[in-house]
């Protein structure tokens, strides 16, 4: 049986769950929202769970818990847009036709686009904190060992808080030193950018780290393959390929837009990512002006981060509100974008940049290119609670 709603959004993520929850702050009427899953996580404790920081308790909560009042949760998965009939046809055949729609499902990860990747962290070597199931082993692979090499990657390519991929590293690294142990292992950080980031002030404090912890650097280098039952990493860098054992590897998958969601016409033809196409400053689709897209499967310029979905979520909010209200939007997204580096285990460096990786700090007298423990609290401590309760709530 077909159903319809006012604004039907199609994600339970960070981006779904606080838009859904501002709309219905806005007095927005019939919001649904399309998600399976029944738990919902804060992916950027994951990091410090992998390093030993936090326990996973503390980042998954059950979806039905930070679903907004008033929203209908539609728990079946989304399988095709039809946006000339305004439909969203569901896995279980259902149509849902809606009058605006929402695109924030997130990005897959594509395990199975390097060779051999997906196996390596099935292994006992191997894991990644991209996984909402491997932080805790993540965690485990860095407390026992004492000797040997370590790789941590980067992907290319879109992909949500690519940071992420390097702050496992210089946590492993705190607390390797700390156990006396960093001199015994190898270290290798493989990204590929020609810098280390490409921020500027930014890039001159994580190069001084990695120096500090004695990490090899592997810029715009990519994984070409991984062996899983050899232990070997291949690599593929401007000297060509080169071979690595490992006893500890955590890989970073290449990511895209959900299958189903490439092959519809939202995509911009070109982008082989398949993320929406959207007007990047009204995250309202080109071609289909009642539909728009926000986070990680958005098409927009910025860095994936959440902190650039908190500031997406507003001015979308009121955009969306003002088409309900027969208005034009009027609000632009900035492109900002934020990635919190946990440098140790006890301090963080705050990069803010926009599109084109320029600083953008939110307190400009504030010297952003440097690490503080003031900065951990704040991504430790009090960010967690800022998303589980006001965040999620349409509230921050």
């Amino acid at each position: 049986m077909d159903t319809h709603h006012n604004v039907l959004i199609i994600g339970g993520g960070n981006a779904g769950i606080s838009l859904a929850a501002r709309l219905r702050r806005y007095k927005v009427e019939d919001v649904a929202l399309v998600e399976p899953s029944p738990w919902h996580y804060f992916q950027p404790l994951f990091s410090h769970i992998g390093a030993g920081a936090a326990q996973m308790k503390e980042a998954v909560r059950e979806q039905r818990k930070v679903m907004p009042r008033g929203v209908d949760w539609i728990r079946v998965a989304a399988a095709d847009i039809q946006p000339d009939y305004n439909a969203v046809v569901l896995a279980d055949g259902q149509r849902v036709h809606y009058n605006q729609l929402v695109v924030c499902p997130g990005l897959q990860l594509d395990w199975q686009a390097v060779p051999g990747m997906a196996d390596a962290i099935e292994s006992p070597y191997g894991t990644s904190n991209y996984e909402s199931r491997m932080p805790t082993k993540t965690w485990e692979l860095v407390r026992r060992l004492r000797s040997g090499t370590a790789v941590f990657t980067q992907p290319p390519g879109p992909a949500k808080c690519a940071g992420a991929a390097q702050k496992i590293a210089y946590m492993a690294c705190d607390f390797w030193r700390e156990q006396g142990v960093l001199g015994d292992i190898r270290v290798v950080l493989v990204v590929p950018t020609p810098t280390v980031y490409g921020v500027d002030g930014v890039d001159g404090v994580l190069e001084r780290k990695i120096a500090e912890y004695g990490i090899e650097l592997r810029t715009s280098t990519t994984v070409d393959s991984v062996d899983a039952a050899e232990r070997t990493i291949r690599l593929q860098g401007p000297a060509g390929g080169e071979d690595l054992g490992y006893d500890l590897l955590h890989v970073v998958p290449p990511q895209s837009a959900p299958d189903w969601l490439k092959a519809t016409t939202l995509p911009a033809p070109e982008d082989q990512s398949g993320c929406v196409e959207v007007d990047p400053e009204l995250l309202r689709h080109p071609r289909y002006p009642n539909v728009w897209s926000l986070g990680d499967a958005a098409a927009t310029l910025n860095s994936k981060c959440g902190g650039a979905l908190r500031k997406q979520v507003k001015m979308l909010a009121l955009n969306l509100k003002a088409v309900l209200d027969g208005r034009e939007p009027e609000n632009r997204y900035n492109h900002y974008g934020v990635c919190p580096f946990t440098l140790t285990r006890h301090t963080v460096l705050f990069a803010e940049f926009d599109h084109q990786y320029r600083p953008m700090p939110s307190i400009p007298w504030l010297n952003p290119a440097k690490e503080r423990r003031w900065a951990w609290v704040l991504d430790r401590r009090i960010f967690p609670q800022v998303y589980w309760h006001l965040i999620l709530k349409g509230r921050a």
